[in-house]
């Protein structure tokens, strides 16, 4: 399905571990859907893991979107890319990427949610749900509530909930309209058991 149930995002600074060994790790797991997110690696230093990422995902099987940066998107010829509020229009985006790429958007508020599924995206993300130490300056927290109110909103348009999702409330997320759980420290922590976090979680769904 897409996009998939589970939906993962890289983290250097949380595992210590390149994007590669991150993506390597879970497309062997079964992920089929990785967005690589790095807000603070020198840009040289994230173009050459992400495109060694890129390259392990396409042996694997799985799909590569990197978060924020079209340009590096185009460059290595990953999949598509996922797009913050303040970031280049979807518009844009898919002009420069081309009707088959992936394009994620990122919305805080039934209102933008509501404005996004006119933009020219395959799947909109409503969050945080939860509190979340992995971003830095979050937005306000959306709950449950927020969850099931944008899905009123759009009907059946493909739903990622993202932001504090772990193993005790994904179950919740979903019911409560997700399409797609991202997760992070769920998923990452602790790196060495990357791949038994992915498939216990799998396995519930």
């Amino acid at each position: 399905m897409f996009p998939p149930r589970i939906y993962p995002i890289t983290d250097s600074r949380l595992t210590g571990l390149s994007h590669r060994l991150q993506v390597e790790a879970l497309a062997t797991a079964g992920a089929k859907l990785v967005q690589l997110r790095e807000k603070h690696a020198a840009p040289r230093d994230f173009f050459e893991d992400a495109g060694a990422a890129i390259r392990i995902a396409r042996t694997l099987g799985t799909k590569i979107v990197i978060n924020d940066r079209v340009d590096l998107a185009l460059a290595l010829g990953a999949d598509g890319v996922h797009l913050g509020q303040d970031d280049l229009p979807p518009e844009t985006a898919r002009r420069i990427l081309g009707s088959g790429a992936i394009i994620g958007f990122s919305t805080h508020s039934v209102d933008q949610a509501i404005s996004a599924i006119e933009k020219p995206i395959d799947y909109l993300a409503i969050g945080p749900v939860f509190p979340t130490r992995t971003k830095e300056d979050p937005d306000d927290v959306v709950g449950l509530a927020g969850i099931r109110a944008v899905r009123a909103a759009i009907g059946d348009f493909p739903l990622v909930a993202i932001g504090g999702i772990d193993d005790g409330n994904i179950t919740d997320v979903l019911d409560a309209g997700a399409d797609s759980a991202a997760l992070i420290s769920a998923l990452l922590v602790p790196p060495d058991a990357i791949i038994e976090n992915y498939s216990r979680l799998m396995s519930r769904f």
